[in-house]
């Protein structure tokens, strides 16, 4: 696999600053029941790094500490932490939010019969990946029998009431484009594919959030064996809307590696790109421990070219686009 973190400039992107802490995103693990061409996370089948007992007992800490409103939990497949449910419980328990990043296969595996009920009982927010509503193309992106599997996973969670309004459970879908591409409009997307797949297979959901794909990782070393990654670089570039800065997820989230350092997003966690840590810290990784007591607030982004995708066209960030195509809210 190509390394791209030396492709990306550190100058280009302008500086960014932390504004106050509310969601923590935890990665629980790089396993994953799915390899697909677009994972930023390298995550896979044969991954076996997994959050221990020790940094948990510090995310249960912070949990209690610090006033934050949303724990969002990935992976890989965050589900196959043996521990899922004990973190959503507890979670739950502190008043969080609490957003399920499900690549909705996990709910048809062996032992997993009973996680969809689980998520609902808890009033998890389900945040699922579903790239098209055409069985050809997720299953060129993410594997042969994908669709049927992920179809199947989304009735189980209409079943139970995701989706329906009024129901308190909200299911949320996700888009990559297929390639180097922006991603088109996610109003209109949204409506496209409320049509189809209430039409052809009955699925309801509440929003459908756009993603650009990041030039890191699996999808950056394949646009680099493919000579494309200067090209789309360009393309983010080009691209670049200053309004979206306000927005970025990056300002308001700090990521958490299963080892339990610091990052301002996930994709930074994927390149190794650790939060800046400030001059009051002794040590220049920080960890879960700091979020007992220390504020991040004002001090600075780490920050490289990688950037430009979430701030290219109408923006991207784990909650989808951050402003339509002509500048205002999506």
């Amino acid at each position: 696999m190509h390394a791209t973190l030396p492709l990306l400039n550190a100058l280009d992107f302008p500086p960014l600053a932390r504004a106050g802490l509310d969601t923590l995103q935890v990665n629980l693990t790089y396993r994953c029941n799915q390899r697909c061409l677009h994972c930023h996370v390298n995550a896979g089948p044969t991954r076996s790094e997994a959050m221990d007992d020790a940094t948990l007992a510090l995310l249960f800490a912070v949990l209690q500490v610090r006033p934050l409103e949303t724990l969002d939990l990935t992976g890989g497949a965050p589900e196959l932490h043996p521990r899922f449910a004990e973190i959503v419980r507890r979670a739950r328990g502190a008043g969080l939010r609490v957003i399920d990043r499900c690549n909705l296969t996990i709910l048809g595996e062996p032992g997993q019969e009973h996680l969809a009920d689980f998520l609902a009982v808890q009033q998890v927010e389900v945040t699922a990946s579903l790239p098209c509503y055409m069985a050809e193309n997720v299953d060129r992106q993410r594997g042969d029998g994908v669709f049927a599997a992920s179809l199947a996973g989304l009735r189980r969670l209409n079943a139970l009431g995701y989706g329906t309004p009024g129901s308190g459970l909200t299911l949320n879908l996700v888009y990559n484009p297929q390639g180097p591409q922006l991603p088109p409009p996610q109003a209109a997307l949204e409506a496209d594919y409320k049509t189809r797949l209430l039409a052809d297979f009955g699925i309801r959901f509440d929003r459908l959030l756009t993603l650009t794909n990041q030039p890191i990782a699996r999808f950056g070393s394949t646009l680099v064996s493919r000579g494309q990654f200067d090209a789309y670089l360009a393309l983010l570039r080009d691209n670049y809307r200053a309004e979206n800065r306000d927005a970025l997820m990056c300002r308001r989230l700090i990521s958490v590696d299963w080892r339990g350092y610091l990052y301002d997003c996930d994709f930074n966690q994927m390149l190794g790109l650790p939060l800046p840590a400030p001059q009051t810290l002794a040590s220049d990784r920080p960890h879960l421990r700091e979020l007992l007591h220390a504020d991040f607030a004002g001090h600075p982004i780490a920050t490289r070219d990688h950037c430009f995708a979430c701030t290219a066209g109408q923006g991207s960030s784990c909650a989808g686009a951050l402003t339509s195509r002509d500048g205002g809210t999506p």
